[in-house]
């Protein structure tokens, strides 16, 4: 298992419920999330940066 700090920057959504899913969905497509947080909103751009702690499975060595 290997961790991996990764930022994503999500599409603000209208309900708190609505933004959770995408964020989440957003993270599991790299790898399986231990912790997020958002940690800045762009409201010009109506974007939110999530910051987050993701692992995903060793590669096997060849």
């Amino acid at each position: 298992m290997t961790t991996h700090f990764i930022t994503a920057e999500i599409d603000l959504q209208e309900s708190p419920i609505a933004m959770q899913q995408a964020i989440e969905a957003e993270l599991q497509k790299r790898g399986e999330p231990l912790r997020w947080a958002v940690t800045e909103v762009d409201t010009e751009k109506q974007t939110a940066i999530v910051e987050a702690i993701v692992t995903t499975a060793a590669q096997p060595e060849a």
